[in-house]
């Protein structure tokens, strides 16, 4: 698994992943169907989380998060 910081969260159900070691390479987008072990309304920006990357099935040339799982278990503050 990969791990990153929670760049940014929409209501709409989806947020972007900053990935850790990945400098330039843009923030991973995730959909709220892709969150393990907590609901999506309980992630918060800037919280550490652990995911899996697969091809996007809207376009294959781009990446996106599933597997996404609070590294702290998801007591962020």
């Amino acid at each position: 698994m990969t791990t990153g910081t929670i760049a940014s969260l929409r209501d709409k159900g989806f947020g972007f992943i900053m990935v850790d070691g990945a400098a330039g390479r843009g923030d991973l987008f995730f959909h709220s169907t892709a969150v393990l072990d907590t609901s999506f309304d309980q992630l918060r920006e800037g919280q550490r989380v652990s995911f899996d990357e697969e091809p996007d099935t809207r376009d294959p040339t781009r990446r996106r998060a599933v597997n996404v799982k609070p590294v702290d278990g998801g007591d962020h503050d």
